[in-house]
């Protein structure tokens, strides 16, 4: 079964193409992650995907009745807003307080429930948000960037309370990531976009793909290193491939 797909997606922004022929699709529990360089679509992608940007051509399907939570790369928020990380989980919909305090528990940050959003730091900020997403109970997870501007210990955590989430919930995960280390090690499929699908598969044959190698170089072996470190096989659909 499949939770998401895009179909031979399109997006452009005025006459400029931003995706073109972009198909892919998530399962339910699998982590896919998408990487590519700056300004290779990879935001544009998941706006998509949710439906927040429209389609030049192409189409995407979810299943029927699909609960989605996002985590946007970024949120501002303005600094003299007198807003609590509580009153920030009970918006649009008003929660119960035992449900946040729940929600904040659950990502490891229950002593933020009653400090200003714009005391947090920033890696108690994108755990609020993850708690926020978490909130609707999703069958998808789609993150955005999620640990940008976090340092390394910081992102490592983050990545591995994801892994947390995915085991205790059952939701799967599609994210946006810069960080290719942890991606190798944290994801059942990379999708390297570059505009288009220039290549996918599993981190090990991703990661040995000419097309990867092109985009990011070849210093990736301590990233495959740590994925054979923790995986031990492949799988026979992957596919690298120029389009």
């Amino acid at each position: 079964m499949t939770l998401i797909a895009a179909h031979h997606l399109a997006v452009r922004r005025g006459r400029d193409e931003i995706l073109s022929d972009v198909s892919l699709s998530v399962a339910p529990r699998e982590i896919v992650t998408i990487v590519g360089p700056n300004g290779s679509g990879k935001s544009t992608l998941l706006r998509a995907l949710l439906g927040i940007l429209p389609a030049a051509a192409g189409r995407v399907s979810r299943k029927p009745g699909l609960r989605i939570g996002y985590v946007p790369q970024r949120l501002q928020v303005d600094g003299t807003l007198p807003l609590t990380a509580a009153r920030f989980l009970s918006l649009p919909r008003r929660r119960a307080p035992a449900e946040v305090a729940a929600a904040l528990e659950r990502v490891g940050v229950p002593e933020v429930a009653d400090r200003q959003l714009a005391d947090l730091s920033g890696g108690q900020f994108q755990r609020v948000l993850l708690a926020r997403a978490l909130l609707t109970e999703p069958e998808l997870l789609m993150l955005d960037e999620p640990t940008q501007g976090l340092d390394q210990p910081g992102e490592a955590a983050f990545y591995r309370l994801i892994e947390e989430v995915r085991s205790r919930t059952g939701a799967a995960i599609l994210m946006v990531s810069h960080d290719l280390h942890v991606v190798m090690a944290a994801s059942d499929r990379v999708i390297c976009l570059n505009r288009h699908v220039c290549c996918e598969g599993t981190p090990r044959v991703v990661s040995n793909a000419p097309e990867y190698r092109a985009l990011f170089g070849h210093g990736t072996q301590g990233a495959l290193a740590l994925y054979r470190h923790e995986h031990d096989h492949d799988h026979t659909h992957d596919q690298c491939h120029h389009a």
